[in-house]
């Protein structure tokens, strides 16, 4: 089992920037990948954005030029920097840590983006 803890999330204003940092810990030795998704009340969950062991990163086209994956694969951390955020970004992110086959997910963080 791979447990993964977010932190970072909160309120901030429109235009503004979050930083989430998420951390793997128990049975990590095969992830080749940690990422980010999001769910809004009433939307279906998206990715925003993802990240290979070999630094391979994936974006939502929403994010784009805004947001930027990082990972540490030494420490099994993966972080998100978020600038410009809007107030459609205000969404619930889960951290995710995936192996062959599988893909474990965190309880998720708050952002809350005011306009």
């Amino acid at each position: 089992q791979v447990q993964l803890v977010e932190s970072g999330g909160g309120l901030v204003e429109a235009g503004g920037s979050l930083r989430l940092s998420c951390v793997a810990s128990g049975s990590v030795f095969r992830i080749n990948r940690m990422g980010w998704y999001r769910q809004a009340p009433g939307k279906q969950r998206e990715l925003v954005a993802s990240i290979t062991s070999d630094g391979i990163t994936d974006y939502g086209d929403s994010v784009k030029g805004r947001f930027t994956i990082s990972g540490d694969n030494a420490k099994n951390t993966v972080s998100l920097q978020m600038n410009r955020l809007k107030p459609e970004d205000t969404s619930v992110y889960y951290c995710t840590a995936g192996r062959p086959g599988l893909t474990y997910w965190g309880k998720g963080t708050l952002v809350t983006v005011s306009a």
